[in-house]
Protein backbone atom coordinates (compact mmCIF):
# COMPACT_ATOMS: atom_id res chain seq x y z
CA UNK A 1 0.00 0.00 0.00
CA UNK A 2 1.28 3.25 -0.77
CA UNK A 3 3.14 5.42 2.02
CA UNK A 4 2.73 2.20 4.12
CA UNK A 5 6.18 0.97 5.42
CA UNK A 6 7.55 -2.44 3.65
CA UNK A 7 7.72 -5.28 6.23
CA UNK A 8 9.99 -7.72 5.16
CA UNK A 9 9.54 -11.50 7.58
CA UNK A 10 12.38 -13.06 8.23
CA UNK A 11 12.03 -16.55 9.43
CA UNK A 12 8.12 -16.86 9.29
CA UNK A 13 7.18 -19.51 6.86
CA UNK A 14 3.49 -19.76 7.58
CA UNK A 15 1.68 -17.92 4.31
CA UNK A 16 -1.40 -16.70 6.36
CA UNK A 17 1.06 -15.10 8.95
CA UNK A 18 2.29 -13.38 6.38
CA UNK A 19 -0.87 -12.36 4.47
CA UNK A 20 -3.08 -11.14 7.66
CA UNK A 21 -0.15 -9.05 9.07
CA UNK A 22 0.96 -7.12 5.71
CA UNK A 23 4.77 -8.82 5.17
CA UNK A 24 5.57 -8.74 2.04
CA UNK A 25 5.01 -11.35 -0.07
CA UNK A 26 6.32 -12.39 -3.99
CA UNK A 27 3.17 -13.76 -5.60
CA UNK A 28 4.25 -17.47 -6.77
CA UNK A 29 0.54 -18.64 -6.86
CA UNK A 30 1.01 -19.20 -10.54
CA UNK A 31 2.86 -22.29 -9.67
CA UNK A 32 -0.52 -23.52 -8.48
CA UNK A 33 -2.20 -23.65 -11.80
CA UNK A 34 0.47 -25.79 -13.20
CA UNK A 35 0.52 -27.78 -10.38
CA UNK A 36 -3.09 -28.34 -10.44
CA UNK A 37 -3.03 -29.23 -14.17
CA UNK A 38 0.00 -31.46 -13.97
CA UNK A 39 0.17 -35.03 -11.92
CA UNK A 40 -0.85 -36.12 -8.40
CA UNK A 41 2.90 -36.89 -7.05
CA UNK A 42 5.52 -33.78 -6.90
CA UNK A 43 9.35 -33.68 -5.70
CA UNK A 44 11.02 -30.46 -5.57
CA UNK A 45 15.13 -29.93 -4.82
CA UNK A 46 16.42 -26.65 -3.44
CA UNK A 47 18.87 -25.42 -1.05
CA UNK A 48 18.22 -24.50 2.34
CA UNK A 49 16.37 -21.37 3.16
CA UNK A 50 15.36 -21.20 -0.28
CA UNK A 51 11.61 -21.06 0.10
CA UNK A 52 10.33 -24.50 -0.16
CA UNK A 53 8.44 -24.92 3.51
CA UNK A 54 6.38 -21.11 2.19
CA UNK A 55 5.46 -22.77 -0.84
CA UNK A 56 4.40 -25.65 0.66
CA UNK A 57 2.81 -23.29 3.22
CA UNK A 58 0.85 -21.09 0.47
CA UNK A 59 -0.65 -25.21 -0.76
CA UNK A 60 -1.74 -25.80 2.57
CA UNK A 61 -4.08 -22.37 3.22
CA UNK A 62 -5.38 -23.04 -1.07
CA UNK A 63 -6.27 -26.31 -0.42
CA UNK A 64 -7.81 -25.70 2.35
CA UNK A 65 -10.28 -23.18 0.34
CA UNK A 66 -8.95 -20.23 2.40
CA UNK A 67 -9.68 -17.82 -0.95
CA UNK A 68 -9.24 -14.54 1.38
CA UNK A 69 -5.40 -15.21 2.03
CA UNK A 70 -5.31 -15.08 -1.71
CA UNK A 71 -7.17 -11.85 -2.71
CA UNK A 72 -5.19 -9.56 -5.30
CA UNK A 73 -2.56 -12.31 -6.17
CA UNK A 74 -2.22 -14.87 -9.43
CA UNK A 75 -4.42 -17.89 -8.34
CA UNK A 76 -7.33 -15.46 -7.23
CA UNK A 77 -8.16 -15.10 -11.35
CA UNK A 78 -7.92 -19.34 -11.70
CA UNK A 79 -11.45 -20.43 -11.91
CA UNK A 80 -11.48 -22.81 -9.10
CA UNK A 81 -13.94 -23.89 -6.82
CA UNK A 82 -12.15 -22.94 -3.55
CA UNK A 83 -14.02 -26.14 -1.88
CA UNK A 84 -11.73 -27.40 1.30
CA UNK A 85 -9.67 -30.56 1.33
CA UNK A 86 -8.02 -31.97 3.82
CA UNK A 87 -3.95 -31.51 4.49
CA UNK A 88 -1.75 -33.45 6.18
CA UNK A 89 1.00 -31.15 6.51
CA UNK A 90 4.54 -33.76 7.31
CA UNK A 91 6.73 -31.38 8.51
CA UNK A 92 10.31 -33.37 9.09
CA UNK A 93 12.38 -30.18 10.22
CA UNK A 94 11.88 -30.13 13.72
CA UNK A 95 14.53 -32.33 14.76
CA UNK A 96 18.04 -32.65 14.29
CA UNK A 97 18.03 -36.44 14.28
CA UNK A 98 21.55 -36.90 16.17
CA UNK A 99 20.61 -40.69 16.56
CA UNK A 100 18.04 -43.49 16.06
CA UNK A 101 14.99 -43.83 17.27
CA UNK A 102 13.69 -39.79 17.15
CA UNK A 103 11.79 -40.13 14.17
CA UNK A 104 9.33 -42.31 15.97
CA UNK A 105 8.17 -39.65 18.06
CA UNK A 106 7.97 -36.68 15.23
CA UNK A 107 5.50 -38.97 13.51
CA UNK A 108 3.69 -40.35 16.87
CA UNK A 109 2.83 -36.66 17.78
CA UNK A 110 1.54 -35.88 14.07
CA UNK A 111 -0.50 -38.90 14.09
CA UNK A 112 -1.87 -38.07 17.30
CA UNK A 113 -2.99 -34.67 16.64
CA UNK A 114 -4.36 -35.93 12.98
CA UNK A 115 -6.15 -39.01 14.69
CA UNK A 116 -8.17 -36.49 17.27
CA UNK A 117 -8.84 -34.33 14.62
CA UNK A 118 -10.10 -36.68 12.28
CA UNK A 119 -11.62 -39.16 14.82
CA UNK A 120 -9.44 -42.07 13.68
CA UNK A 121 -9.40 -45.43 15.72
CA UNK A 122 -5.45 -46.54 16.37
CA UNK A 123 -5.53 -49.81 14.82
CA UNK A 124 -1.51 -50.22 14.47
CA UNK A 125 1.43 -49.15 16.10
CA UNK A 126 4.04 -49.35 13.26
CA UNK A 127 4.31 -46.02 11.83
CA UNK A 128 3.72 -46.40 8.13
CA UNK A 129 0.94 -48.66 8.76
CA UNK A 130 -0.65 -46.26 10.90
CA UNK A 131 0.17 -43.27 8.57
CA UNK A 132 -2.00 -45.57 5.34
CA UNK A 133 -4.62 -45.94 8.26
CA UNK A 134 -4.59 -41.86 8.66
CA UNK A 135 -4.81 -41.21 4.99
CA UNK A 136 -7.63 -43.53 4.21
CA UNK A 137 -9.08 -43.06 7.55
CA UNK A 138 -9.52 -38.92 6.52
CA UNK A 139 -10.75 -39.57 2.92
CA UNK A 140 -13.51 -41.40 4.48
CA UNK A 141 -14.58 -39.30 7.45
CA UNK A 142 -14.36 -35.89 5.13
CA UNK A 143 -15.42 -37.83 1.68
CA UNK A 144 -12.71 -35.65 -0.06
CA UNK A 145 -9.37 -36.75 -1.21
CA UNK A 146 -6.65 -35.84 1.22
CA UNK A 147 -3.11 -33.43 0.29
CA UNK A 148 -0.17 -34.58 1.84
CA UNK A 149 2.30 -32.13 2.09
CA UNK A 150 6.02 -33.12 3.51
CA UNK A 151 8.70 -30.67 3.78
CA UNK A 152 12.39 -31.85 4.30
CA UNK A 153 11.72 -34.95 3.31
CA UNK A 154 15.45 -35.77 3.78
CA UNK A 155 16.53 -34.15 6.81
CA UNK A 156 17.32 -37.19 8.78
CA UNK A 157 19.24 -38.42 5.66
CA UNK A 158 21.48 -35.51 5.24
CA UNK A 159 22.52 -34.95 8.85
CA UNK A 160 23.36 -38.39 9.01
CA UNK A 161 25.15 -39.05 5.61
CA UNK A 162 28.58 -40.13 7.34
CA UNK A 163 26.98 -42.22 9.52
CA UNK A 164 26.21 -45.57 7.73
CA UNK A 165 23.63 -47.12 10.35
CA UNK A 166 21.93 -44.48 11.13
CA UNK A 167 21.24 -43.51 7.74
CA UNK A 168 20.31 -46.39 6.54
CA UNK A 169 17.83 -46.38 9.84
CA UNK A 170 15.77 -43.79 9.14
CA UNK A 171 16.24 -44.47 4.91
CA UNK A 172 14.32 -47.76 5.34
CA UNK A 173 11.57 -45.91 7.93
CA UNK A 174 11.13 -43.46 5.17
CA UNK A 175 11.01 -45.66 2.17
CA UNK A 176 8.46 -47.63 4.24
CA UNK A 177 6.26 -44.29 5.01
CA UNK A 178 6.28 -43.16 1.90
CA UNK A 179 5.54 -46.58 0.14
CA UNK A 180 1.58 -45.11 0.98
CA UNK A 181 2.01 -42.71 -1.73
CA UNK A 182 1.24 -45.48 -4.23
CA UNK A 183 -0.62 -48.04 -2.41
CA UNK A 184 -3.32 -45.43 -1.12
CA UNK A 185 -3.20 -43.65 -4.53
CA UNK A 186 -7.36 -43.84 -4.85
CA UNK A 187 -7.74 -41.63 -1.69
CA UNK A 188 -5.21 -39.00 -2.56
CA UNK A 189 -5.67 -35.37 -3.85
CA UNK A 190 -2.16 -34.39 -4.29
CA UNK A 191 1.22 -35.12 -2.54
CA UNK A 192 4.18 -32.53 -2.78
CA UNK A 193 7.28 -33.13 -0.99
CA UNK A 194 10.63 -31.20 -0.61
CA UNK A 195 14.35 -31.50 0.49
CA UNK A 196 17.87 -30.40 0.22
CA UNK A 197 18.67 -33.66 -1.69
CA UNK A 198 17.98 -36.24 -4.36
CA UNK A 199 19.28 -39.62 -3.14
CA UNK A 200 20.10 -42.22 -5.68
CA UNK A 201 20.24 -46.24 -5.70
CA UNK A 202 19.70 -46.28 -1.78
CA UNK A 203 16.23 -44.10 -2.46
CA UNK A 204 13.70 -43.70 -0.49
CA UNK A 205 11.54 -43.31 -3.19
CA UNK A 206 11.73 -46.63 -4.58
CA UNK A 207 7.98 -47.58 -4.27
CA UNK A 208 6.65 -44.33 -6.00
CA UNK A 209 7.59 -44.89 -9.49
CA UNK A 210 5.33 -41.86 -10.86
CA UNK A 211 6.67 -39.20 -8.72
CA UNK A 212 7.45 -36.26 -10.61
CA UNK A 213 10.55 -34.45 -10.26
CA UNK A 214 10.53 -30.93 -11.43
CA UNK A 215 13.81 -29.43 -9.43
CA UNK A 216 15.02 -28.99 -13.11
CA UNK A 217 12.24 -28.19 -14.97
CA UNK A 218 12.77 -24.81 -16.81
CA UNK A 219 8.83 -24.03 -15.68
CA UNK A 220 9.20 -24.66 -12.28
CA UNK A 221 12.92 -22.82 -12.08
CA UNK A 222 11.52 -19.78 -10.28
CA UNK A 223 9.35 -21.67 -8.39
CA UNK A 224 11.35 -20.74 -5.23
CA UNK A 225 13.59 -17.38 -4.81
CA UNK A 226 13.46 -14.12 -6.56
CA UNK A 227 13.99 -13.76 -9.51
CA UNK A 228 15.56 -9.85 -10.92
CA UNK A 229 12.21 -8.46 -12.28
CA UNK A 230 10.34 -9.59 -8.67
CA UNK A 231 13.28 -7.73 -7.34
CA UNK A 232 12.71 -4.44 -9.23
CA UNK A 233 8.61 -4.95 -8.89
CA UNK A 234 8.55 -5.73 -5.09
CA UNK A 235 11.82 -4.04 -3.09
CA UNK A 236 12.07 -1.04 -5.01
CA UNK A 237 11.62 1.18 -1.54
CA UNK A 238 14.13 -1.38 0.64
CA UNK A 239 17.12 -0.46 -2.33
CA UNK A 240 16.60 2.38 -2.20
CA UNK A 241 16.92 3.05 1.58
CA UNK A 242 20.47 0.48 1.09
CA UNK A 243 21.92 3.28 -1.74
CA UNK A 244 21.10 5.89 0.80
CA UNK A 245 22.74 4.12 3.89
CA UNK A 246 25.46 3.16 2.00
CA UNK A 247 25.53 6.34 0.10
CA UNK A 248 25.60 4.93 -3.74
CA UNK A 249 22.90 5.63 -6.40
CA UNK A 250 20.16 2.87 -6.91
CA UNK A 251 21.65 0.83 -10.09
CA UNK A 252 25.14 0.66 -7.53
CA UNK A 253 22.99 -0.74 -4.62
CA UNK A 254 21.51 -3.12 -6.78
CA UNK A 255 25.04 -4.33 -8.74
CA UNK A 256 25.96 -5.12 -5.28
CA UNK A 257 22.68 -7.26 -4.55
CA UNK A 258 23.30 -9.04 -7.30
CA UNK A 259 27.19 -9.67 -6.59
CA UNK A 260 26.17 -10.83 -3.10
CA UNK A 261 23.07 -12.94 -3.23
CA UNK A 262 22.18 -13.54 -6.90
CA UNK A 263 23.56 -16.34 -9.34
CA UNK A 264 21.50 -19.11 -8.72
CA UNK A 265 20.15 -21.31 -11.91
CA UNK A 266 18.43 -24.50 -11.57
CA UNK A 267 17.21 -25.69 -15.09
CA UNK A 268 18.95 -25.20 -18.31
CA UNK A 269 16.61 -22.28 -19.44
CA UNK A 270 15.58 -20.79 -16.27
CA UNK A 271 16.41 -17.32 -14.51
CA UNK A 272 18.93 -16.51 -12.19
CA UNK A 273 17.63 -16.69 -8.38
CA UNK A 274 18.35 -14.18 -5.46
CA UNK A 275 18.37 -16.12 -2.51
CA UNK A 276 15.26 -14.90 -0.44
CA UNK A 277 16.31 -15.65 2.71
CA UNK A 278 19.60 -13.21 2.87
CA UNK A 279 17.91 -10.66 0.16
CA UNK A 280 15.39 -10.47 3.19
CA UNK A 281 17.24 -10.33 6.08
CA UNK A 282 19.55 -7.67 4.07
CA UNK A 283 16.33 -5.43 3.56
CA UNK A 284 15.18 -5.72 6.46
CA UNK A 285 18.71 -4.76 8.50
CA UNK A 286 20.21 -2.38 5.37
CA UNK A 287 23.22 -4.08 5.06
CA UNK A 288 24.68 -6.40 3.14
CA UNK A 289 26.57 -9.36 4.57
CA UNK A 290 26.57 -13.08 4.79
CA UNK A 291 23.28 -14.30 6.15
CA UNK A 292 22.75 -17.64 4.59
CA UNK A 293 25.67 -18.51 6.12
CA UNK A 294 24.71 -17.33 9.56
CA UNK A 295 21.85 -20.07 9.42
CA UNK A 296 23.91 -23.43 8.19
CA UNK A 297 27.48 -24.20 7.25
CA UNK A 298 29.61 -26.50 4.81
CA UNK A 299 31.18 -28.60 7.39
CA UNK A 300 29.63 -31.36 5.87
CA UNK A 301 30.64 -30.81 2.95
CA UNK A 302 33.93 -29.25 3.65
CA UNK A 303 34.58 -32.76 5.39
CA UNK A 304 34.12 -34.89 2.01
CA UNK A 305 35.86 -32.16 0.08
CA UNK A 306 38.94 -32.55 2.78
CA UNK A 307 39.03 -36.28 2.94
CA UNK A 308 38.66 -37.01 -1.16
CA UNK A 309 41.90 -36.34 -3.17
CA UNK A 310 39.91 -33.86 -5.36
CA UNK A 311 41.34 -30.74 -6.66
CA UNK A 312 38.82 -28.02 -5.64
CA UNK A 313 39.23 -25.19 -8.11
CA UNK A 314 38.75 -27.90 -10.69
CA UNK A 315 35.33 -29.21 -8.94
CA UNK A 316 33.80 -25.61 -8.52
CA UNK A 317 34.37 -24.93 -12.08
CA UNK A 318 33.44 -28.60 -13.23
CA UNK A 319 30.94 -29.80 -15.94
CA UNK A 320 28.48 -32.52 -15.61
CA UNK A 321 25.38 -33.88 -16.94
CA UNK A 322 21.75 -33.17 -15.59
CA UNK A 323 21.65 -37.17 -14.61
CA UNK A 324 24.97 -37.43 -12.27
CA UNK A 325 24.14 -34.00 -10.31
CA UNK A 326 19.92 -35.39 -9.61
CA UNK A 327 21.62 -38.11 -7.74
CA UNK A 328 23.93 -38.64 -3.80
CA UNK A 329 24.78 -42.05 -2.93
CA UNK A 330 25.96 -42.81 0.41
CA UNK A 331 28.37 -45.24 -0.29
CA UNK A 332 30.47 -43.05 -2.76
CA UNK A 333 29.31 -39.46 -2.05
CA UNK A 334 30.32 -37.05 -4.60
CA UNK A 335 31.69 -33.93 -3.94
CA UNK A 336 30.05 -32.13 -6.68
CA UNK A 337 26.38 -33.89 -6.80
CA UNK A 338 26.87 -32.58 -2.73
CA UNK A 339 28.06 -29.30 -3.22
CA UNK A 340 25.21 -28.78 -5.91
CA UNK A 341 22.05 -30.39 -4.09
CA UNK A 342 23.29 -28.01 -1.35
CA UNK A 343 23.37 -24.95 -2.81
CA UNK A 344 27.26 -24.24 -3.20
CA UNK A 345 27.48 -25.03 -6.76
CA UNK A 346 24.61 -24.02 -9.42
CA UNK A 347 24.48 -23.98 -12.96
CA UNK A 348 26.23 -21.61 -15.03
CA UNK A 349 25.21 -22.68 -18.24
CA UNK A 350 23.82 -25.60 -20.45
CA UNK A 351 25.13 -27.09 -23.35
CA UNK A 352 22.16 -29.01 -25.54
CA UNK A 353 24.31 -30.70 -27.84
CA UNK A 354 26.35 -33.01 -24.96
CA UNK A 355 23.40 -32.86 -22.36
CA UNK A 356 26.34 -30.79 -19.84
CA UNK A 357 26.31 -28.05 -17.44
CA UNK A 358 29.11 -26.33 -16.40
CA UNK A 359 28.97 -25.23 -12.76
CA UNK A 360 29.69 -22.10 -10.44
CA UNK A 361 29.68 -21.02 -7.22
CA UNK A 362 26.38 -18.61 -7.26
CA UNK A 363 27.77 -15.25 -5.75
CA UNK A 364 29.90 -13.71 -3.27
CA UNK A 365 27.78 -14.62 -0.16
CA UNK A 366 27.90 -18.62 -0.71
CA UNK A 367 31.98 -18.29 -1.73
CA UNK A 368 33.07 -16.94 1.64
CA UNK A 369 31.01 -19.06 3.60
CA UNK A 370 32.11 -22.25 1.80
CA UNK A 371 35.59 -21.19 1.80
CA UNK A 372 35.76 -20.00 5.45
CA UNK A 373 34.50 -23.49 6.42
CA UNK A 374 36.98 -25.43 4.18
CA UNK A 375 39.76 -23.36 5.87
CA UNK A 376 40.03 -25.20 9.22
CA UNK A 377 40.34 -28.48 7.21
CA UNK A 378 43.13 -27.49 5.00
CA UNK A 379 44.97 -25.15 7.70
CA UNK A 380 45.07 -25.47 11.37
CA UNK A 381 45.81 -21.93 12.71
CA UNK A 382 49.06 -22.41 15.45
CA UNK A 383 48.83 -19.19 16.42
CA UNK A 384 45.15 -17.73 16.86
CA UNK A 385 42.14 -18.98 14.32
CA UNK A 386 43.67 -19.45 10.50
CA UNK A 387 41.20 -16.77 9.37
CA UNK A 388 43.13 -14.10 11.35
CA UNK A 389 46.04 -15.08 9.49
CA UNK A 390 44.28 -14.67 6.10
CA UNK A 391 43.26 -10.79 8.04
CA UNK A 392 46.66 -10.11 8.60
CA UNK A 393 48.11 -11.05 4.76
CA UNK A 394 44.91 -8.58 3.64
CA UNK A 395 46.23 -5.83 5.62
CA UNK A 396 49.67 -6.33 4.49
CA UNK A 397 49.06 -6.62 0.83
CA UNK A 398 46.90 -2.89 1.32
CA UNK A 399 50.30 -1.44 3.18
CA UNK A 400 52.55 -2.68 0.47
CA UNK A 401 54.81 -4.59 2.76
CA UNK A 402 55.75 -8.07 0.84
CA UNK A 403 58.30 -9.04 3.54
CA UNK A 404 55.18 -8.88 6.18
CA UNK A 405 53.13 -10.59 3.72
CA UNK A 406 55.20 -13.30 3.34
CA UNK A 407 56.29 -14.15 6.91
CA UNK A 408 52.20 -14.34 7.27
CA UNK A 409 52.16 -16.81 4.54
CA UNK A 410 55.03 -18.65 5.94
CA UNK A 411 52.57 -18.75 8.91
CA UNK A 412 49.38 -19.68 6.70
CA UNK A 413 51.03 -22.75 4.91
CA UNK A 414 52.70 -24.05 8.25
CA UNK A 415 49.19 -24.39 9.53
CA UNK A 416 48.63 -27.27 6.76
CA UNK A 417 47.53 -30.13 9.06
CA UNK A 418 50.06 -33.68 8.96
CA UNK A 419 46.83 -35.73 7.91
CA UNK A 420 46.75 -34.12 4.91
CA UNK A 421 48.93 -35.81 1.75
CA UNK A 422 51.35 -33.84 1.13
CA UNK A 423 53.45 -36.03 -1.64
CA UNK A 424 51.86 -34.28 -4.47
CA UNK A 425 50.68 -30.93 -5.09
CA UNK A 426 47.18 -31.52 -4.56
CA UNK A 427 46.46 -30.51 -0.91
CA UNK A 428 49.16 -27.22 -1.52
CA UNK A 429 47.07 -25.96 -4.71
CA UNK A 430 44.14 -26.63 -2.56
CA UNK A 431 45.04 -24.27 0.51
CA UNK A 432 46.83 -21.80 -1.98
CA UNK A 433 43.41 -21.53 -3.86
CA UNK A 434 41.29 -21.08 -0.59
CA UNK A 435 44.00 -18.47 0.23
CA UNK A 436 43.31 -16.51 -3.11
CA UNK A 437 39.85 -16.84 -3.03
CA UNK A 438 39.47 -15.44 1.18
CA UNK A 439 42.18 -12.75 0.16
CA UNK A 440 39.34 -11.13 -2.37
CA UNK A 441 41.07 -8.24 -2.70
CA UNK A 442 42.05 -8.68 -6.46
CA UNK A 443 43.76 -12.05 -6.54
CA UNK A 444 44.10 -14.66 -9.05
CA UNK A 445 45.81 -17.78 -9.07
CA UNK A 446 47.18 -18.83 -12.16
CA UNK A 447 46.89 -15.72 -14.40
CA UNK A 448 47.32 -16.88 -18.09
CA UNK A 449 50.34 -14.54 -19.94
CA UNK A 450 51.62 -15.04 -23.48
CA UNK A 451 54.51 -17.08 -21.95
CA UNK A 452 53.19 -19.36 -19.34
CA UNK A 453 50.96 -18.77 -16.48
CA UNK A 454 51.47 -16.48 -13.02
CA UNK A 455 50.92 -18.51 -10.31
CA UNK A 456 49.67 -15.94 -7.77
CA UNK A 457 48.84 -11.92 -9.30
CA UNK A 458 47.58 -9.56 -6.37
CA UNK A 459 46.41 -5.70 -7.35
CA UNK A 460 45.04 -3.02 -4.91
CA UNK A 461 45.04 0.71 -6.22
CA UNK A 462 48.78 1.28 -4.71
CA UNK A 463 50.62 -1.81 -5.58
CA UNK A 464 51.09 -4.80 -8.00
CA UNK A 465 52.28 -8.38 -6.36
CA UNK A 466 53.50 -11.02 -9.28
CA UNK A 467 53.85 -13.80 -7.40
CA UNK A 468 55.31 -16.80 -8.80
CA UNK A 469 56.05 -20.27 -6.19
CA UNK A 470 58.19 -23.47 -6.96
CA UNK A 471 57.23 -26.78 -5.24
CA UNK A 472 60.52 -28.13 -3.95
CA UNK A 473 62.55 -25.91 -5.96
CA UNK A 474 64.41 -22.52 -4.90
CA UNK A 475 63.11 -19.37 -4.56
CA UNK A 476 65.46 -18.21 -6.79
CA UNK A 477 64.19 -20.44 -9.75
CA UNK A 478 60.81 -18.71 -9.15
CA UNK A 479 61.89 -15.27 -9.26
CA UNK A 480 63.94 -15.92 -12.38
CA UNK A 481 60.86 -17.61 -14.06
CA UNK A 482 59.07 -14.14 -13.37
CA UNK A 483 62.05 -12.35 -15.46
CA UNK A 484 62.73 -14.78 -18.13
CA UNK A 485 59.12 -15.41 -19.09
CA UNK A 486 58.00 -11.58 -18.80
CA UNK A 487 55.38 -11.24 -16.44
CA UNK A 488 55.79 -7.97 -15.31
CA UNK A 489 55.87 -6.14 -19.26
CA UNK A 490 52.02 -5.97 -18.78
CA UNK A 491 52.64 -3.14 -16.25
CA UNK A 492 55.41 -1.83 -18.04
CA UNK A 493 53.98 1.78 -17.83
CA UNK A 494 51.57 1.56 -15.08
CA UNK A 495 52.72 3.70 -12.08
CA UNK A 496 51.28 1.53 -9.38
CA UNK A 497 54.70 0.15 -7.25
CA UNK A 498 55.21 -3.19 -8.60
CA UNK A 499 56.71 -6.18 -6.70
CA UNK A 500 58.08 -9.66 -7.93
CA UNK A 501 58.48 -12.39 -4.85
CA UNK A 502 59.69 -15.62 -6.31
CA UNK A 503 58.60 -18.49 -3.07
CA UNK A 504 59.89 -22.23 -2.52
CA UNK A 505 57.47 -24.74 -1.04
CA UNK A 506 59.28 -27.58 0.81
CA UNK A 507 56.88 -31.11 0.97
CA UNK A 508 59.29 -32.72 3.53
CA UNK A 509 58.58 -29.34 6.04
CA UNK A 510 55.59 -28.75 4.40
CA UNK A 511 55.73 -25.00 4.59
CA UNK A 512 57.59 -22.42 2.61
CA UNK A 513 60.99 -23.04 2.24
CA UNK A 514 62.52 -19.50 1.75
CA UNK A 515 61.28 -16.52 -0.80
CA UNK A 516 63.07 -13.29 -2.58
CA UNK A 517 61.59 -10.04 -2.97
CA UNK A 518 62.35 -7.42 -5.91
Amino acid sequence: MKGQKVKYAIGDQDFKSLREEGYLYVDKTAFIEKILEGSKYYFLARPRRFGKSLFLSTLKYFFEGRRELFKGLYIDSVDWDWESYPVLHLDLNTDRYAGTGLLEGVLDNLFRKWETIYGIDVRDTEPSQRFKTIIEGVHEKTGRQVVVLVDEYDKLLVGNLHKDHDFEHYRTRLASLYSNFKSSAEHLRLVFLTGVSRFSKLSVFSDLNNLNDISFDDEYADICGITECELLENFQEGIGKLALKRREDFESACRRLKRSYDGYRFAPEGSDIYNPWSLLSCMQKGRIRGYWNDVGSASIVAEVLSEADVDIEEILNARWSFSRLAGLDLRNADPTALLYQTGYLTIADYDFTYDEVSLKVPNDEVKEGLFNDLLPFYVKGREGRPESVVGKIKRAIREGKPEEMMKCLDAYFAGIPYNLKMDNENNFHNAFYILTTLLGIDAKAEVHTSDGRIDLLIETDDFIYVIELKYDSSSEEALRQIEEKGYVRRFSTDPRRLFRIGVSFSSAFRRIGSWKIK
